[in-house]
């Protein structure tokens, strides 16, 4: 059995080609929590000036989600909600949108999407900024969740001394949301 499709143009490529690809694939889909694990550890540096890591205030974020009981899907956003930071500074939400989205419900994915430009609305006045820019989707039926995921969770986790869960402790949690089959309507279902 070949181990590498035979074309070198995807037009050229067989039945036999497609069925070897996607059972790669699959087997990498499944890899998908362990990656994303090693993808949160590196944000254990970057990003100066903060008085924690990228990971301790995704870490404080999460802990807080968790201790406000929020569901699984909205604790594991906040795990990753910052994900995007170091590929994309400018529009980080939005890759870590697209990280969730095959395996979350709608509103989690607009929450996480969104957070950015919510979160603007506690510092851009501050660098001659519109901290209103959120108003523009006030009236979105998930205007509040978001305004609330950001001043509860996200916003407040800036503190070195909160005592936040370690990532081991929400490594099975993350296991299960990205372990389920992408874009299942169980769980991505109820549009956006």
């Amino acid at each position: 059995m070949s181990t590498s499709v035979g074309f070198r143009q995807m037009k050229d490529g067989t039945r036999a080609d497609y069925e070897l690809l996607a059972r790669y694939e699959h087997d990498y889909a499944r890899a998908l929590p362990e990656r994303v694990l090693a993808a949160l550890g590196k944000l254990d540096t970057g990003l100066a000036g903060y008085p924690v890591s990228r990971l301790g205030h995704s870490l404080q974020t999460a802990s807080r989600a968790l201790r406000d009981g929020a569901d699984d899907e909205l604790i594991v956003a906040a795990l990753v909600h910052d994900i995007g930071d170091d590929l994309a500074p400018y529009n980080h939400a939005e890759l870590a949108a697209a990280i969730l989205r095959p395996y979350v419900r709608p509103e989690v994915t607009w929450i996480v999407e969104q957070h950015g430009l919510f979160q603007s609305y506690y510092y851009a006045h501050h660098l001659g900024g519109d901290r209103n820019g959120r108003e523009r989707l006030r009236g979105h039926r998930w205007f509040d969740a978001c305004a609330a995921f950001c001043e509860r969770w996200d916003q407040a986790s800036f503190d070195p001394t909160y005592p936040s869960e370690p990532l081991e402790r929400f490594a099975p949690l993350l296991r299960v949301v990205f372990g389920r089959p992408a874009h299942d309507p169980r769980y991505v279902g109820g549009g956006g």
